[in-house]
């Protein structure tokens, strides 16, 4: 009987010659034999898939999630491939697993830019819970025990967790979680324009307190009680015109401190 097994020529580039394969496969019916020679095929081009993961190597993901997202890419390109269509496998899977490293990275990219001591950190602690989530039976893992299992301390398996979140980022515009009426950027605080105001204030501060006790109480009770020139001559005891002088002259005094000061 002739065996059922899959072929395992090789090109000159090293590749599998798998188009018999590929034709015996399309003709099959769905059933063990047909996932045993799907699955013989796959493996067989595994190390095509190996090597395009290695060329985005460095790119700060962690190695062994790239060869298994080329892995899914040339899974993919199995199923996919219709060798009656008179393409080449290679040509079809390549593109495919290439498609599928970039799409990752795409939907992965670090939307801030993260030191690359803490990228390695969230590549080590992503690991570390996925195989204690195994472990653990599907109980997510303390941080504690990320931290025994990494050898990491328990600050840098914070700080890895942490950088999780910067792949990617939110709008401005998206509501607050609880809040539909509110958005992100109704939380943020505006210009404040009396930040302009706290230069003249301090130099104001030895100035003020060069002034006689009446002045300096005149003052206050215009600028910070808000009172009128009338109210303040019945609490102080002068007329309502001598205050009126006072409050011009102790301005001008104050204007003409300042003024030298800057100088």
């Amino acid at each position: 009987m002739a065996s059922t097994g899959p072929t395992h020529r090789r090109r000159h580039d090293d590749t599998p010659d798998t188009a018999e394969d590929f034709r015996r496969l399309a003709s099959m019916p769905d059933g063990p034999e047909r996932e045993e020679l799907r699955k013989a095929i796959t493996c067989a081009w595994m190390p095509v898939a190996e090597r395009l993961a290695r060329r985005f190597r460095n790119r700060g993901e962690n190695h062994e999630d790239l060869v298994q997202v080329a892995a899914l890419g040339m899974v993919k390109a199995v199923d996919r491939y219709e060798p009656d269509r008179g393409t080449a496998f290679e040509s079809f899977a390549i593109p495919t697993v290439v498609g599928e490293l970039k799409r990752h990275f795409r939907d992965h990219l670090w939307s801030l830019h993260v030191p690359r001591r803490v990228q390695e950190l969230r590549n080590r602690t992503r690991s570390a819970r996925n195989e204690l989530l195994q472990e653990l039976e599907g109980r997510g893992p303390t941080v504690g025990e990320l931290a025994g299992h990494t050898g990491l301390s328990e600050e840098d398996v914070l700080l890895g967790m942490e950088a999780q979140d910067a792949y990617s980022t939110v709008s401005l515009d998206a509501p607050m979680p609880g809040f539909d009426d509110f958005s992100i950027a109704d939380t943020i605080g505006g210009p404040d324009s009396t930040m302009e105001l706290v230069v003249n204030r301090e130099s104001l501060k030895p100035l003020l307190a060069e002034l006689p006790e009446r002045e300096r109480r005149i003052l206050y009770l215009r600028f910070f009680k808000d009172l009128t020139q009338t109210q303040i001559a019945d609490i102080v005891g002068i007329s309502q015109m001598h205050v009126s002088r006072l409050i011009s002259r102790t301005c001008d005094y104050l204007r003409e401190g300042l003024l030298s000061d800057a100088a």
